[in-house]
Protein backbone atom coordinates (compact mmCIF):
# COMPACT_ATOMS: atom_id res chain seq x y z
CA UNK A 1 0.00 0.00 0.00
CA UNK A 2 2.70 2.50 0.79
CA UNK A 3 3.98 1.97 -2.75
CA UNK A 4 0.53 2.25 -4.86
CA UNK A 5 -0.14 2.69 -7.92
CA UNK A 6 3.19 0.91 -8.59
CA UNK A 7 2.49 -2.73 -9.65
CA UNK A 8 4.20 -5.52 -8.28
CA UNK A 9 4.80 -8.83 -9.70
CA UNK A 10 4.58 -12.60 -8.28
CA UNK A 11 7.54 -12.04 -5.85
CA UNK A 12 6.37 -8.92 -4.43
CA UNK A 13 8.79 -6.58 -6.15
CA UNK A 14 8.37 -3.81 -8.49
CA UNK A 15 7.71 -4.40 -12.37
CA UNK A 16 10.75 -2.54 -13.71
CA UNK A 17 11.90 -2.43 -17.41
CA UNK A 18 15.46 -3.64 -17.19
CA UNK A 19 16.27 -1.08 -19.83
CA UNK A 20 15.66 2.92 -18.84
CA UNK A 21 14.35 1.49 -15.00
CA UNK A 22 11.51 2.20 -14.80
CA UNK A 23 8.30 1.20 -13.36
CA UNK A 24 4.92 0.96 -14.26
CA UNK A 25 4.60 4.83 -12.99
CA UNK A 26 6.01 6.47 -15.74
CA UNK A 27 7.37 9.01 -12.39
CA UNK A 28 8.90 6.31 -10.48
CA UNK A 29 12.28 5.01 -11.11
CA UNK A 30 13.82 1.60 -9.11
CA UNK A 31 17.04 -0.37 -8.95
CA UNK A 32 19.60 -2.28 -6.74
CA UNK A 33 17.85 -5.14 -4.25
CA UNK A 34 14.77 -3.22 -4.19
CA UNK A 35 14.08 -3.99 -8.45
CA UNK A 36 15.01 -7.53 -8.35
CA UNK A 37 17.10 -7.32 -11.15
CA UNK A 38 21.06 -6.60 -10.13
CA UNK A 39 22.60 -9.67 -8.98
CA UNK A 40 26.13 -7.92 -7.64
CA UNK A 41 26.82 -4.35 -6.05
CA UNK A 42 28.31 -3.15 -10.09
CA UNK A 43 25.20 -3.76 -10.98
CA UNK A 44 23.49 -2.21 -8.10
CA UNK A 45 25.26 0.91 -9.04
CA UNK A 46 25.16 0.39 -12.71
CA UNK A 47 21.15 0.43 -12.42
CA UNK A 48 21.35 3.98 -10.71
CA UNK A 49 23.05 5.25 -13.86
CA UNK A 50 20.51 3.98 -16.14
CA UNK A 51 17.76 5.04 -14.00
CA UNK A 52 19.87 8.83 -13.56
CA UNK A 53 20.30 9.29 -17.31
CA UNK A 54 16.08 8.06 -17.90
CA UNK A 55 14.96 10.11 -15.56
CA UNK A 56 16.89 12.66 -16.94
CA UNK A 57 14.72 12.03 -20.14
CA UNK A 58 11.80 12.37 -18.57
CA UNK A 59 11.52 15.40 -16.92
CA UNK A 60 12.84 16.93 -20.04
CA UNK A 61 9.76 15.50 -21.41
CA UNK A 62 7.71 17.10 -19.54
CA UNK A 63 8.88 20.72 -20.37
CA UNK A 64 8.90 19.41 -24.36
CA UNK A 65 12.73 19.01 -24.70
CA UNK A 66 14.19 16.52 -26.76
CA UNK A 67 16.93 14.24 -25.42
CA UNK A 68 18.65 12.16 -27.98
CA UNK A 69 19.30 8.55 -26.95
CA UNK A 70 23.09 7.97 -26.65
CA UNK A 71 24.32 10.68 -23.94
CA UNK A 72 26.20 13.69 -25.25
CA UNK A 73 27.21 16.40 -23.11
CA UNK A 74 27.26 19.98 -24.09
CA UNK A 75 31.44 20.91 -25.22
CA UNK A 76 33.43 22.82 -22.96
CA UNK A 77 34.91 26.05 -25.55
CA UNK A 78 37.40 28.48 -24.72
CA UNK A 79 39.51 30.64 -27.21
CA UNK A 80 42.04 27.89 -26.84
CA UNK A 81 40.17 25.66 -28.93
CA UNK A 82 40.00 28.04 -31.51
CA UNK A 83 44.04 27.89 -32.42
CA UNK A 84 45.07 26.95 -35.35
CA UNK A 85 47.51 23.36 -35.37
CA UNK A 86 47.36 22.47 -39.09
CA UNK A 87 50.49 22.69 -40.95
CA UNK A 88 52.25 21.31 -44.44
CA UNK A 89 55.00 19.60 -45.32
CA UNK A 90 56.75 19.05 -48.94
CA UNK A 91 53.18 20.01 -49.59
CA UNK A 92 51.08 17.99 -47.75
CA UNK A 93 48.46 19.04 -45.21
CA UNK A 94 48.35 17.73 -41.99
CA UNK A 95 45.19 18.56 -39.66
CA UNK A 96 47.96 18.31 -36.46
CA UNK A 97 51.72 17.61 -36.21
CA UNK A 98 51.37 14.33 -34.67
CA UNK A 99 51.66 11.02 -36.05
CA UNK A 100 52.59 7.62 -35.47
CA UNK A 101 55.98 6.06 -35.62
CA UNK A 102 56.92 2.89 -37.71
CA UNK A 103 56.32 0.49 -35.15
CA UNK A 104 54.29 -1.28 -32.62
CA UNK A 105 51.34 1.18 -33.02
CA UNK A 106 51.03 0.72 -36.60
CA UNK A 107 52.06 -3.47 -36.57
CA UNK A 108 48.43 -3.48 -38.78
CA UNK A 109 45.79 -1.51 -40.75
CA UNK A 110 43.42 -1.79 -37.86
CA UNK A 111 45.77 -0.28 -35.58
CA UNK A 112 46.25 2.72 -38.33
CA UNK A 113 42.41 2.69 -38.45
CA UNK A 114 41.94 3.54 -34.98
CA UNK A 115 44.49 5.94 -34.78
CA UNK A 116 43.47 8.13 -37.30
CA UNK A 117 39.82 7.73 -35.91
CA UNK A 118 41.09 9.45 -32.49
CA UNK A 119 42.92 12.15 -34.47
CA UNK A 120 46.64 11.37 -35.55
CA UNK A 121 46.84 13.31 -38.64
CA UNK A 122 49.13 10.81 -40.21
CA UNK A 123 50.60 7.81 -39.65
CA UNK A 124 53.88 5.86 -40.84
CA UNK A 125 53.18 2.46 -41.61
CA UNK A 126 55.02 -0.78 -40.25
CA UNK A 127 58.54 -1.00 -42.51
CA UNK A 128 57.86 -3.72 -44.96
CA UNK A 129 60.16 -5.23 -47.41
CA UNK A 130 59.73 -7.75 -50.54
CA UNK A 131 58.59 -11.06 -50.33
CA UNK A 132 62.14 -12.49 -50.45
CA UNK A 133 63.31 -10.72 -47.33
CA UNK A 134 60.28 -11.59 -45.02
CA UNK A 135 61.02 -11.97 -41.23
CA UNK A 136 60.50 -13.73 -38.43
CA UNK A 137 60.24 -12.04 -35.19
CA UNK A 138 61.55 -13.84 -32.06
CA UNK A 139 59.37 -13.55 -28.51
CA UNK A 140 59.53 -11.41 -26.13
CA UNK A 141 60.95 -9.01 -27.89
CA UNK A 142 59.66 -5.92 -26.23
CA UNK A 143 60.41 -5.00 -22.83
CA UNK A 144 60.08 -2.05 -20.42
CA UNK A 145 63.60 0.42 -19.75
CA UNK A 146 64.64 0.46 -16.30
CA UNK A 147 66.64 4.01 -16.96
CA UNK A 148 63.88 5.80 -14.04
CA UNK A 149 64.09 2.83 -12.00
CA UNK A 150 61.24 -0.12 -11.79
CA UNK A 151 58.81 1.61 -12.78
CA UNK A 152 55.40 0.07 -14.05
CA UNK A 153 52.55 2.18 -16.31
CA UNK A 154 52.56 5.55 -17.64
CA UNK A 155 55.65 6.93 -15.99
CA UNK A 156 58.15 4.41 -17.68
CA UNK A 157 61.21 6.44 -19.18
CA UNK A 158 61.63 3.92 -21.74
CA UNK A 159 61.59 0.71 -23.78
CA UNK A 160 63.88 -1.64 -25.16
CA UNK A 161 62.85 -4.06 -28.48
CA UNK A 162 64.67 -6.55 -30.65
CA UNK A 163 61.68 -6.32 -32.91
CA UNK A 164 62.72 -6.51 -36.95
CA UNK A 165 60.72 -5.30 -39.57
CA UNK A 166 57.06 -6.32 -40.18
CA UNK A 167 56.17 -9.88 -41.11
CA UNK A 168 53.66 -9.26 -43.24
CA UNK A 169 54.09 -8.61 -47.09
CA UNK A 170 54.28 -5.99 -49.37
CA UNK A 171 51.27 -6.75 -51.40
CA UNK A 172 48.99 -6.48 -47.71
CA UNK A 173 50.61 -2.95 -47.18
CA UNK A 174 50.08 -1.60 -49.99
CA UNK A 175 46.09 -3.61 -50.27
CA UNK A 176 46.05 -1.55 -46.69
CA UNK A 177 47.59 1.64 -48.07
CA UNK A 178 44.67 1.87 -50.52
CA UNK A 179 42.44 1.23 -48.34
CA UNK A 180 43.14 3.43 -45.75
CA UNK A 181 43.10 6.29 -48.38
CA UNK A 182 40.08 5.85 -49.34
CA UNK A 183 38.33 5.38 -46.17
CA UNK A 184 40.07 8.51 -44.59
CA UNK A 185 41.74 10.57 -47.70
CA UNK A 186 42.35 13.92 -45.34
CA UNK A 187 45.36 11.82 -43.45
CA UNK A 188 48.71 10.93 -44.57
CA UNK A 189 50.07 7.74 -45.09
CA UNK A 190 53.54 7.38 -45.13
CA UNK A 191 54.27 3.58 -46.74
CA UNK A 192 57.79 3.12 -44.66
CA UNK A 193 60.15 0.51 -46.63
CA UNK A 194 63.45 -1.27 -46.47
CA UNK A 195 65.64 -3.14 -49.29
CA UNK A 196 69.09 -4.06 -49.27
CA UNK A 197 71.79 -2.37 -51.73
CA UNK A 198 70.09 -2.81 -54.76
CA UNK A 199 68.67 -0.30 -56.81
CA UNK A 200 66.35 -2.66 -58.84
CA UNK A 201 64.53 -4.20 -55.28
CA UNK A 202 64.36 0.05 -54.05
CA UNK A 203 62.82 1.19 -57.27
CA UNK A 204 60.65 -2.01 -57.27
CA UNK A 205 59.19 -1.40 -54.06
CA UNK A 206 59.45 2.20 -54.02
CA UNK A 207 56.73 2.62 -57.06
CA UNK A 208 54.77 -0.35 -55.67
CA UNK A 209 53.94 1.75 -52.67
CA UNK A 210 53.15 4.88 -54.77
CA UNK A 211 50.83 3.03 -57.17
CA UNK A 212 49.27 1.57 -54.17
CA UNK A 213 48.41 6.03 -52.84
CA UNK A 214 51.15 6.62 -50.33
CA UNK A 215 51.17 9.96 -49.84
CA UNK A 216 55.12 9.89 -49.23
CA UNK A 217 57.74 7.10 -48.71
CA UNK A 218 60.11 6.77 -45.76
CA UNK A 219 63.46 5.09 -46.63
CA UNK A 220 64.16 2.88 -43.42
CA UNK A 221 68.08 3.00 -43.02
CA UNK A 222 68.25 3.01 -39.55
CA UNK A 223 66.87 -0.31 -37.75
CA UNK A 224 69.44 -0.93 -35.46
CA UNK A 225 69.19 -4.64 -34.74
CA UNK A 226 68.76 -7.66 -36.55
CA UNK A 227 68.44 -5.90 -40.13
CA UNK A 228 72.02 -4.78 -40.05
CA UNK A 229 73.02 -8.42 -40.17
CA UNK A 230 71.01 -8.57 -43.62
CA UNK A 231 72.93 -6.10 -45.12
CA UNK A 232 69.71 -3.50 -44.57
CA UNK A 233 68.49 -1.25 -42.73
CA UNK A 234 71.36 -0.18 -40.50
CA UNK A 235 74.14 -1.35 -42.49
CA UNK A 236 72.94 1.17 -45.48
CA UNK A 237 72.32 4.22 -43.31
CA UNK A 238 75.66 4.11 -41.47
CA UNK A 239 77.52 4.65 -44.95
CA UNK A 240 77.40 8.35 -46.51
CA UNK A 241 77.72 6.98 -49.76
CA UNK A 242 75.24 4.05 -49.90
CA UNK A 243 72.09 6.48 -48.11
CA UNK A 244 73.28 8.68 -51.11
CA UNK A 245 73.15 6.51 -53.71
CA UNK A 246 69.65 4.68 -52.09
CA UNK A 247 68.12 8.03 -52.17
CA UNK A 248 68.78 8.47 -55.72
CA UNK A 249 67.32 5.52 -56.92
CA UNK A 250 64.38 5.93 -55.08
CA UNK A 251 63.92 9.77 -56.45
CA UNK A 252 64.05 8.32 -59.90
CA UNK A 253 61.92 5.64 -59.63
CA UNK A 254 58.89 7.99 -57.99
CA UNK A 255 57.40 11.40 -58.04
CA UNK A 256 55.95 11.38 -54.30
CA UNK A 257 57.79 12.70 -51.75
CA UNK A 258 60.56 10.61 -49.51
CA UNK A 259 62.23 10.88 -46.07
CA UNK A 260 65.73 8.90 -45.46
CA UNK A 261 65.30 7.80 -41.39
CA UNK A 262 68.33 8.49 -40.15
CA UNK A 263 69.85 6.45 -37.30
CA UNK A 264 71.42 8.06 -34.14
CA UNK A 265 74.12 5.38 -34.32
CA UNK A 266 76.73 7.17 -36.12
CA UNK A 267 79.47 10.04 -35.63
CA UNK A 268 77.80 13.02 -37.54
CA UNK A 269 74.00 12.64 -38.17
CA UNK A 270 74.22 15.38 -39.91
CA UNK A 271 77.10 14.47 -42.74
CA UNK A 272 74.62 11.43 -43.05
CA UNK A 273 71.33 14.20 -43.52
CA UNK A 274 73.47 15.67 -46.05
CA UNK A 275 74.05 12.84 -48.35
CA UNK A 276 70.16 12.19 -47.84
CA UNK A 277 69.77 15.21 -49.34
CA UNK A 278 72.36 15.21 -52.28
CA UNK A 279 69.99 12.01 -52.98
CA UNK A 280 67.35 14.28 -53.72
CA UNK A 281 64.98 12.79 -50.41
CA UNK A 282 62.97 15.41 -49.33
CA UNK A 283 63.87 15.30 -45.71
CA UNK A 284 64.65 13.72 -42.91
CA UNK A 285 63.03 11.35 -39.98
CA UNK A 286 65.20 11.87 -37.12
CA UNK A 287 66.05 9.43 -35.11
CA UNK A 288 65.65 5.98 -34.80
CA UNK A 289 66.06 3.81 -31.87
CA UNK A 290 69.45 3.88 -29.89
CA UNK A 291 71.41 0.83 -29.95
CA UNK A 292 71.98 -0.61 -26.56
CA UNK A 293 71.07 -3.41 -23.59
CA UNK A 294 68.94 -2.16 -21.38
CA UNK A 295 70.26 -4.32 -18.46
CA UNK A 296 71.49 -7.84 -16.86
CA UNK A 297 70.16 -9.03 -13.83
CA UNK A 298 71.50 -10.51 -10.95
CA UNK A 299 72.42 -14.33 -12.55
CA UNK A 300 74.18 -12.45 -15.21
CA UNK A 301 71.24 -12.93 -17.58
CA UNK A 302 70.01 -10.25 -19.67
CA UNK A 303 66.64 -9.15 -20.77
CA UNK A 304 64.43 -9.50 -22.94
CA UNK A 305 66.25 -13.34 -23.84
CA UNK A 306 64.79 -15.94 -25.94
CA UNK A 307 65.17 -19.76 -25.42
CA UNK A 308 66.73 -22.04 -23.27
CA UNK A 309 70.19 -20.52 -23.87
CA UNK A 310 68.61 -16.92 -22.88
CA UNK A 311 70.37 -15.39 -25.34
CA UNK A 312 69.80 -11.57 -26.29
CA UNK A 313 71.12 -9.20 -28.22
CA UNK A 314 71.40 -5.00 -28.39
CA UNK A 315 68.28 -3.75 -29.12
CA UNK A 316 66.75 0.14 -30.13
CA UNK A 317 66.15 1.65 -26.65
CA UNK A 318 63.24 4.60 -27.22
CA UNK A 319 61.29 6.28 -25.19
CA UNK A 320 61.87 9.51 -23.07
CA UNK A 321 65.52 8.32 -22.36
CA UNK A 322 66.26 9.27 -25.71
CA UNK A 323 64.81 12.77 -26.20
CA UNK A 324 67.87 14.36 -25.78
CA UNK A 325 69.78 12.71 -28.14
CA UNK A 326 67.00 13.10 -30.70
CA UNK A 327 67.02 17.04 -29.52
CA UNK A 328 70.04 17.44 -30.45
CA UNK A 329 69.81 14.93 -33.59
CA UNK A 330 67.28 17.45 -35.31
CA UNK A 331 68.32 20.59 -33.97
CA UNK A 332 71.71 19.66 -35.82
CA UNK A 333 70.60 18.66 -39.01
CA UNK A 334 68.43 21.74 -38.78
CA UNK A 335 71.30 24.20 -38.44
CA UNK A 336 73.09 22.66 -40.91
CA UNK A 337 70.30 22.29 -43.81
CA UNK A 338 67.73 25.15 -43.32
CA UNK A 339 65.17 24.27 -45.21
CA UNK A 340 65.54 20.97 -45.07
CA UNK A 341 61.95 18.75 -43.84
CA UNK A 342 62.42 16.95 -40.62
CA UNK A 343 59.95 14.38 -39.01
CA UNK A 344 61.27 14.18 -35.08
CA UNK A 345 60.70 11.16 -33.39
CA UNK A 346 62.73 9.83 -29.95
CA UNK A 347 60.80 10.50 -26.46
CA UNK A 348 57.53 12.54 -27.68
CA UNK A 349 55.04 11.94 -24.61
CA UNK A 350 53.36 15.48 -24.55
CA UNK A 351 52.71 18.78 -26.09
CA UNK A 352 55.21 20.44 -24.50
CA UNK A 353 58.19 17.74 -25.72
CA UNK A 354 56.41 17.95 -29.13
CA UNK A 355 56.99 21.47 -29.33
CA UNK A 356 60.62 21.16 -28.09
CA UNK A 357 61.12 19.26 -31.55
CA UNK A 358 59.33 21.92 -33.38
CA UNK A 359 61.66 24.88 -31.74
CA UNK A 360 64.67 22.60 -32.76
CA UNK A 361 63.38 22.81 -36.69
CA UNK A 362 61.19 19.84 -37.16
CA UNK A 363 57.69 20.18 -39.08
CA UNK A 364 55.69 16.96 -37.89
CA UNK A 365 56.69 14.77 -34.79
CA UNK A 366 56.09 10.89 -34.55
CA UNK A 367 55.17 9.06 -31.53
CA UNK A 368 55.73 5.43 -30.39
CA UNK A 369 56.54 4.72 -26.63
CA UNK A 370 54.39 7.06 -25.23
CA UNK A 371 51.27 5.08 -27.16
CA UNK A 372 52.87 2.09 -25.38
CA UNK A 373 52.69 3.72 -21.60
CA UNK A 374 48.68 4.55 -22.58
CA UNK A 375 46.61 4.24 -25.59
CA UNK A 376 45.80 6.24 -28.71
CA UNK A 377 43.82 8.98 -27.04
CA UNK A 378 46.94 10.80 -26.51
CA UNK A 379 46.43 12.64 -29.50
CA UNK A 380 43.67 14.67 -27.73
CA UNK A 381 45.76 16.04 -25.08
CA UNK A 382 48.40 16.98 -26.99
CA UNK A 383 46.41 18.65 -29.54
CA UNK A 384 44.75 20.59 -27.05
CA UNK A 385 48.32 21.24 -25.21
CA UNK A 386 49.56 22.48 -28.24
CA UNK A 387 46.98 24.64 -28.76
CA UNK A 388 47.41 25.71 -25.48
CA UNK A 389 51.21 26.53 -25.39
CA UNK A 390 50.80 28.52 -28.24
CA UNK A 391 47.81 30.37 -26.98
CA UNK A 392 50.02 31.21 -23.87
CA UNK A 393 52.35 32.61 -26.14
CA UNK A 394 50.65 35.64 -27.23
CA UNK A 395 49.47 36.72 -23.62
CA UNK A 396 52.11 39.32 -22.25
CA UNK A 397 51.21 38.67 -18.99
CA UNK A 398 52.55 35.15 -18.74
CA UNK A 399 55.23 36.04 -21.54
CA UNK A 400 58.45 34.67 -18.44
CA UNK A 401 56.43 31.44 -18.17
CA UNK A 402 58.58 28.28 -18.71
CA UNK A 403 56.25 25.72 -18.69
CA UNK A 404 56.00 24.97 -14.80
CA UNK A 405 54.01 25.81 -12.01
CA UNK A 406 53.44 29.87 -10.80
CA UNK A 407 56.75 30.32 -7.79
CA UNK A 408 54.94 29.10 -4.96
CA UNK A 409 54.03 32.64 -2.69
CA UNK A 410 56.81 32.87 -0.21
CA UNK A 411 55.89 31.07 3.37
CA UNK A 412 57.43 29.61 5.95
CA UNK A 413 55.51 26.92 7.71
CA UNK A 414 52.30 27.66 5.37
CA UNK A 415 52.35 31.52 6.82
CA UNK A 416 53.48 34.53 4.89
CA UNK A 417 56.90 35.69 5.22
CA UNK A 418 57.42 39.14 6.95
CA UNK A 419 59.20 41.24 4.60
CA UNK A 420 62.35 41.51 7.29
CA UNK A 421 64.93 44.10 5.37
CA UNK A 422 61.79 46.24 5.07
CA UNK A 423 61.47 46.07 8.99
CA UNK A 424 64.36 46.27 10.16
CA UNK A 425 66.69 47.54 7.30
CA UNK A 426 69.26 44.74 7.70
CA UNK A 427 68.99 40.36 7.10
CA UNK A 428 68.51 38.28 10.03
CA UNK A 429 69.97 34.66 9.73
CA UNK A 430 68.31 31.83 11.30
CA UNK A 431 70.37 30.88 13.48
CA UNK A 432 72.48 32.13 17.47
CA UNK A 433 71.11 35.55 18.85
CA UNK A 434 69.87 36.76 15.37
CA UNK A 435 67.12 34.02 15.46
CA UNK A 436 66.18 35.28 18.62
CA UNK A 437 66.13 38.79 17.02
CA UNK A 438 64.19 37.41 13.90
CA UNK A 439 61.34 36.06 16.10
CA UNK A 440 60.75 39.14 18.00
CA UNK A 441 60.41 41.55 15.27
CA UNK A 442 57.98 38.79 13.28
CA UNK A 443 55.76 38.53 16.60
CA UNK A 444 55.69 42.15 16.79
CA UNK A 445 54.82 42.65 12.64
CA UNK A 446 52.28 39.88 13.22
CA UNK A 447 50.66 41.73 16.18
CA UNK A 448 49.82 44.56 14.38
CA UNK A 449 48.37 43.35 11.00
CA UNK A 450 44.73 41.15 10.27
CA UNK A 451 46.19 37.38 9.35
CA UNK A 452 43.34 37.52 6.82
CA UNK A 453 44.56 39.99 4.77
CA UNK A 454 48.23 38.19 4.16
CA UNK A 455 46.80 35.70 1.50
CA UNK A 456 44.46 37.77 -0.53
CA UNK A 457 44.13 36.07 -4.19
CA UNK A 458 45.56 37.83 -7.39
CA UNK A 459 43.01 39.37 -9.23
CA UNK A 460 42.88 37.50 -12.54
CA UNK A 461 39.14 38.89 -13.73
CA UNK A 462 38.59 39.50 -16.63
CA UNK A 463 41.51 37.07 -18.23
CA UNK A 464 44.45 37.67 -19.92
CA UNK A 465 44.03 38.75 -23.67
CA UNK A 466 46.15 38.01 -26.15
CA UNK A 467 48.36 40.74 -26.96
CA UNK A 468 49.05 39.58 -30.90
CA UNK A 469 48.17 36.99 -33.11
CA UNK A 470 48.25 33.81 -32.42
CA UNK A 471 50.82 32.08 -33.48
CA UNK A 472 50.88 29.23 -36.27
CA UNK A 473 53.20 25.81 -36.38
CA UNK A 474 54.93 27.62 -39.10
CA UNK A 475 55.54 30.66 -37.28
CA UNK A 476 57.81 28.90 -33.97
CA UNK A 477 59.93 26.27 -36.15
CA UNK A 478 63.13 26.78 -35.59
CA UNK A 479 63.06 29.21 -32.86
CA UNK A 480 65.59 27.90 -30.44
CA UNK A 481 68.38 27.31 -33.32
CA UNK A 482 69.47 30.80 -32.96
CA UNK A 483 70.56 29.93 -29.16
CA UNK A 484 71.90 26.29 -30.07
CA UNK A 485 75.59 26.56 -30.84
CA UNK A 486 79.23 25.76 -30.18
CA UNK A 487 80.91 25.68 -26.99
CA UNK A 488 83.03 28.91 -28.37
CA UNK A 489 80.38 30.79 -28.97
CA UNK A 490 79.33 30.99 -25.03
CA UNK A 491 80.51 34.00 -23.26
CA UNK A 492 82.57 33.14 -19.67
CA UNK A 493 82.77 36.56 -18.68
CA UNK A 494 78.84 36.16 -17.93
CA UNK A 495 78.96 33.85 -14.87
CA UNK A 496 75.53 33.18 -13.32
CA UNK A 497 75.66 31.58 -9.25
CA UNK A 498 72.91 29.87 -7.17
CA UNK A 499 70.39 32.21 -5.59
CA UNK A 500 69.31 31.54 -2.47
CA UNK A 501 66.14 33.34 -0.80
CA UNK A 502 67.20 34.26 2.00
CA UNK A 503 64.14 34.80 3.61
CA UNK A 504 62.66 31.33 2.71
CA UNK A 505 66.03 30.05 5.01
CA UNK A 506 65.46 27.79 7.77
CA UNK A 507 68.89 27.03 8.72
CA UNK A 508 69.12 23.14 6.79
CA UNK A 509 72.44 23.11 5.78
CA UNK A 510 71.71 21.97 2.61
CA UNK A 511 73.35 25.23 0.60
CA UNK A 512 76.36 24.53 2.56
CA UNK A 513 76.72 20.65 1.68
CA UNK A 514 75.99 21.74 -1.79
CA UNK A 515 78.69 24.46 -1.63
CA UNK A 516 81.20 23.19 0.60
CA UNK A 517 83.73 24.24 -1.71
CA UNK A 518 81.82 27.43 -2.78
CA UNK A 519 81.12 26.03 -6.20
CA UNK A 520 77.53 27.27 -6.38
CA UNK A 521 78.40 27.97 -10.07
CA UNK A 522 74.87 26.87 -13.08
CA UNK A 523 72.87 26.03 -10.04
CA UNK A 524 69.37 28.46 -10.31
CA UNK A 525 68.34 27.42 -6.69
CA UNK A 526 68.79 25.69 -3.49
CA UNK A 527 65.78 27.28 -0.97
Amino acid sequence: AAMAPVEFDEWGLPRVDSTTMQTSEAWIFCGGDLAGLAQTTVESVNDGKQASWFMHKHLQSLHGLFVPNEPRLPNFFTPVDSVDIRCDMVGLQFDNPFGLASATPTTASPMIRRAFETGWSFAVTKTYSLEKDLVTNVSPRIVRGTTSGHVFGPGQGAFLNIELISEKTAAYWCRSITELKADFPKKIVIASIMCGYDEKDWTELAQMSEKAGADALELNLSCPHGMGERGMGLACGQDVELVRNICKWVRAAVKIPFFAKLTPNVTSIVDIARAAKEGGADGVTATNTVSGLMGVNAGGIAWPNVGKEHKTTYGGVSGNAIRPIALRAVSAIARALPGFFIMATGGIDSADAALQFLYCGASVVQVCSAIHNQDYTLVEDYCMGLKALLYLRSVRELGDWDGQSMPTVRHQKGKKVPPLNDLVGKHLPSFGPYFAEREKVIANYKAKINPADEFEPEKHRPAYQPAKPIEKIKDVLGLALPHIGAYGDLDNTQQAVALIDEEMCINCGKCYMTARYRRLHGLHALC
